[in-house]
């Protein structure tokens, strides 16, 4: 599910699939708890439909792609 904001400063965020998260965190040799937060109360979470425990992926740009892990 991708975000339905109309805010042009606002970048394209979406819920990371499994198969997307794995293969990040084998790239970067890191574990879901070394990802940024971000809280399950944010607009862009609320929006999204989150869960605690899932990743959000956030598409600035053609290439720059970040991740968040949704928390309490």
């Amino acid at each position: 599910m991708d975000t339905n904001f109309s805010h042009i400063f606002l970048p394209k965020h979406s819920i990371a699939s499994e198969e997307e998260i794995t293969e990040m965190l084998s790239k970067f040799k890191i574990t879901k708890e070394n990802l940024p937060l971000i809280l399950s109360e944010d607009p862009v979470a609320k929006q999204l439909g989150v869960k605690i425990g899932d990743v959000i992926r956030i598409q600035r740009g053609e290439k720059d792609i970040y991740y968040r892990i949704v928390v309490d």
